[in-house]
Formats: structure tokens, C-alpha cells, sequence
């Protein structure tokens, strides 16, 4: 009989989250024998320590691996397990983008789907667009626009904007070809990322508009489909429209600007700019102010940033200088070059830590 110690297969299944008929499964195919079977009954029984392999085992299924790798696996060290499976993840992603791109090429001759031709843009200009913008995006769940971009094309010109609700990036860019006509519409983030390595090497890039997404269309690449998403889009003209007045100018090197941030200790930061210049500094007095070299006019003042959101904003931003326009200590920072305003971003502060002015 089974010493007392052992499980039957299914108080086992309970404690791994498989059915017995898996249990079973894996039996036969060797990944997980029972400790002990009963030679009269036949009866399964599985001992405590089989259960991390068994929850790994029911882990590896669930994302699809196959049963041959799920047994290299559960048989390998820690680093080449994760090598492997890196290996399955990006196998699967790629699969899924293959797939979305074949079901999209379907769609486009099922029935008599027109297009409608939008912009025509340089692919370079347009990858370090997108780029650029589409940090401003974020995944929540329940607002799946905030991970999309909204391409606007107006009869002079295109503008891609994004947002997470804590930035704001807009660009503008200038058509290859003047717009055919104007169109608005917000698409799927993530399949516009997927595309860029493309888009990039295509000298020129046409922009077709169909009833669930747009068509990239590349000389001498294949063509990628993204999907558009049917929640509006968030109204930031209304929002950019409703900011005050402009109380404090900055331009400092973005180099040394990114440079401070990657220096400062904590993930709170202060700009502190007086007509002397502008410091980042710590909300403790444990770390000295950063001083940088800036031309600032207006009003003193110091105001707090998240450094997740003020990073990025500031390393996007084109050129060797960039121009801060601050409008008080709870209002947004309008980030963009000093010598060209077609990228810019809004970065929103956050309260002031216990360090004062």
C-alpha cells in the first residue's frame, strides 16, 4: 500500500491545478511519472515535492510551448531555462504578427473592400516619429486608446499625438506628397512599434485607410496592415487650448539635462530654475542640487516631476537644446527643441516633496 505521505492523483490535482486526465497525459509521455502506482489497483499517487514541477509543467502549457520544449525545460538550469524560453515567447509573438498580417491581407479581398489613399510620408521621417510619440503610450485596462496613436492629416500636413494621461506628445510632420484629403483616426499602438524596422528602410511609405485599420503600403517590402481602435481619442486640442500663460522659459542642454537625471538618486525630482539658471534637485538635503548651465526668463520656480514621466519627454526631444515653458508648480511643462517646435511634449508635475525653494 501507499505510505500515508503520498497523494491520490486527485488531491494531487487540486494542489497543481491539473485535471487527472492531464495528470495521466504526462504520465505516459514522461514528464511527470507518479511517485508510486498500485500494482493491483493501479491507483496514481504523487508526493509533495512533485508539485512545484507540476505547477511549472501546467505554467509552460498554458502559454502554448510545445510538449518537446516544455521537457528541455523543466530539465535545464535556471539561465538556459530562460533562454528558452524567451526563445518560445518571441516565436509566438512573431506567429501572432504573421497571423494578423495574412488574416488582414484575407479581409482586404474579401468582398470589395476599398481603401482610401490618405498621405504619403518618408519612411525615416515617419519611423523616428512614431518613435518619438509613442512613448506617451501607456496599457491600462479599461482605456485602450491610451495605448494607440492618433494620426491626424489635414490638407498641409500629418500630426501623430499620444498620451497616457501623465505626458503629452504631438508631432507634426510634412508630407512627401501633399494629403489627398483630410482623415483622423487612432491605431493600435503595439502593431505600429512592430512595423517600424520596415517603415524605416522604405524610402517613401503610403498611407491607406480601410474600415478597421490602415494599410502601410512600402517599395520593394511587404505591406503591413494595423488595426484602428474604436475608442475616441482623448480631445487635447481643447486641453492644449485651455493652458495658461507661460511663466517661466528654460533652454539647457538636453545632453546635460539627461545626463543630471541619470545622476539623481531618487524617482522624484525638482526643477528648480531662478534667473541664474535651473538646478535638479533631491527632496532631501542628502544630495546636493545639480546645477546646469540655462537661459531662463520669468519667474522663479521649482516644480516636481516623476522621473518616469520627465525622462522620456526630455530624451525625445529633437536637437541639442531643448525649451521648457513652465506655467506654475501644479501646471504642465511644455517640452520641445529650441530650434524646432514640430515634436512637442507636456509633462505633468506632481506635488511638491517637503524640500522648500
Amino acid at each position: 500500500m501507499p505510505n500515508s505521505e503520498l497523494m491520490p492523483i486527485g488531491v494531487f490535482a487540486q494542489r497543481s491545478g491539473l485535471t487527472s486526465s492531464a495528470l495521466r497525459f504526462y504520465a505516459d509521455s514522461g514528464l511527470l511519472n507518479p511517485t508510486e502506482v498500485d500494482p493491483v489497483s493501479g491507483y496514481r499517487y504523487y508526493s509533495a515535492d512533485q508539485v512545484a514541477r507540476a505547477t511549472m509543467l501546467r505554467q509552460l502549457r498554458e502559454i502554448a510551448m510545445p510538449l518537446a520544449v516544455v521537457e528541455a525545460v523543466l530539465e535545464a538550469r535556471a539561465d538556459e531555462a530562460s533562454r528558452l524560453l524567451d526563445e518560445h515567447v518571441a516565436k509566438v509573438v512573431g506567429d501572432a504578427v504573421a497571423a494578423q498580417q495574412k488574416a488582414a491581407v484575407i479581409k482586404s479581398v474579401l468582398g470589395d473592400v476599398s481603401s482610401l489613399p490618405i498621405v504619403v510620408l518618408k519612411g525615416p521621417v515617419l519611423a523616428n516619429a512614431v518613435e518619438q510619440v509613442l512613448t506617451a503610450t501607456a496599457r491600462e485596462p479599461g482605456m485602450p486608446v491610451l495605448a494607440g496613436l492618433c494620426i491626424e492629416a489635414s490638407h498641409e500636413a500629418v500630426t501623430l499625438t499620444a498620451t497616457d494621461r501623465y505626458r503629452l506628445s504631438t508631432r507634426t510632420l510634412v508630407p512627401a506628397e501633399p494629403p489627398r484629403q483630410t482623415w483622423v483616426g487612432t491605431v493600435d499602438g503595439d502593431e505600429l512599434r512592430a512595423a517600424i524596422a520596415e517603415i524605416r528602410r522604405s524610402a517613401l511609405v503610403r498611407l491607406e485607410a480601410v474600415v478597421h485599420g490602415i494599410w502601410l503600403r512600402m517599395e520593394d517590402r511587404e505591406d503591413r496592415y494595423c488595426r484602428l481602435l474604436s475608442e475616441e481619442f482623448p480631445d487635447y486640442r481643447l486641453m492644449l487650448a485651455s493652458l495658461s500663460e507661460v511663466t517661466t522659459r528654460v533652454t539647457v542642454s538636453k545632453e546635460l539635462l539627461l545626463r543630471a537625471l541619470e545622476d539623481h538618486p531618487g524617482d522624484r525630482i525638482a526643477l528648480h530654475v531662478t534667473d541664474h539658471g535651473m538646478n535638479v534637485r533631491s527632496a532631501d538635503d542628502e544630495h546636493p542640487d545639480i546645477p546646469l548651465p540655462a537661459t531662463a526668463t520669468g519667474q522663479s520656480l521649482q516644480t516636481w516631476f516623476e522621473l518616469t514621466t520627465l525622462y522620456p519627454a526630455v530624451s525625445t526631444a529633437i536637437g541639442p537644446d531643448v525649451m521648457l515653458d513652465l506655467r506654475g508648480h501644479d501646471q504642465p511643462v511644455t517640452i520641445r527643441s529650441a530650434d524646432r517646435g514640430d515634436l512637442t511634449t507636456l509633462a505633468m508635475p506632481i506635488k511638491s516633496d517637503h524640500r522648500s525653494v
